[in-house]
């Protein structure tokens, strides 16, 4: 029994179910599944029995035991070693772990994502993951979970951004019909210059909604890992290289760089400039190998799959 010893964080052979494999945090098991990268675990058997359809695992074409390439031989639960020859006569077997036991070590500290299973000759197929292999998410399910997080976070900060909308669109139409009116007199030259009085109304109004949307996105981030809007699509934000909820300055660095491209923006001269970046950081994840956009590389995060 290895139960008193402790394994990274990883994907293992699910002790539910072998047909799928399930994500190990180094303490207890996740609720993160995924099917075998591979055919599932061979069973091993004894060297000198009779072979299935004509062939025994490890063993030569004259019938007799070769020397398996890893490992001495895995007791069911335990994970099996590498590197030492396995005990002539004992069978090669790749057990599955007790409940609360792992079956494979990561590397460099980091959870594993065999891309490829030892043993067989061809590789899994590769989807675009994190480190330790959680999927990332597609583009679209990003755009939808950001629509339905605007709409969400406009009714939320409507009492607090409703008078100064209110007040800014009075003055627009006023603005409008003096032109129109203008125009019908006969005057050619309209003014095209909004008056500034619409400004007054209209700055508050943004500063407001953009404090209301950080306060929204920090902290579903930081206390549950998703935006309501996120997780109706299925997707989370953590850290690149580390699973579990993103930390505060994280979250912080990744929203400020939205927030940021929107006030320069708004920004006479230089602000189409500073549009135009905001376009390509939303842009960015189509063709970025890390399916990053431009504030998910400046805060270290990506955006995953949950199910």
């Amino acid at each position: 029994m290895l139960s008193h010893v402790s394994y990274p964080a990883g994907w293992y052979d699910d002790p539910q179910d072998p047909t799928q494999q399930r994500y190990w945090d180094g303490n207890a098991w996740t609720d993160q599944r995924r099917g075998q990268q591979g055919p599932g675990p061979y069973q091993g058997q004894q060297y000198g029995q009779p072979a299935q359809h004509g062939q025994v695992y490890g063993a030569g074409q004259s019938g007799q035991p070769t020397q398996p390439q890893y490992g001495q031989p895995a007791q069911y639960g335990q994970p099996a070693q590498y590197g030492q020859p396995a005990q002539y006569g004992q069978p090669q077997q790749y057990g599955q772990p007790q409940y609360g036991q792992p079956q494979q070590q990561g590397q460099g500290g980091y959870p594993a994502y065999p891309q490829q299973q030892q043993g067989y000759g061809y590789p899994g197929l590769r989807v675009p993951s994190t480190p330790d292999g959680q999927p990332l998410s597609g583009w679209w399910r990003r755009v939808w979970a950001r629509v339905l997080d605007s709409i969400i976070v406009g009714i939320i900060g409507l009492p607090l951004t409703g008078y100064f909308y209110y007040q800014y669109f009075q003055v627009i139409w006023d603005y409008l019909e003096d032109t129109m009116d203008s125009a019908a007199a006969g005057n050619t030259q309209p003014s095209t210059t909004l008056p500034t009085e619409a400004y007054q109304w209209m700055i508050p109004a943004v500063l407001i909604g953009l404090l209301v949307s950080f306060a929204y996105e920090y902290l579903f981030l930081t206390k549950k890992g998703a935006t309501p809007g996120k997780k109706a699509l299925g997707i989370a934000v953590r850290l690149r290289d580390v699973p579990g909820l993103p930390p505060g300055p994280a979250v912080a660095k990744r929203y400020g760089f939205i927030v940021g491209l929107s006030l320069l923006g708004a920004i006479p001269l230089v602000g189409t400039l500073f549009g135009f970046i905001a376009l390509i950081n939303y842009l960015w994840p189509l063709w970025d190998d890390k399916k990053q956009a431009l504030h998910d590389k400046v805060a270290g995060t990506n955006v995953v799959r949950t199910n």
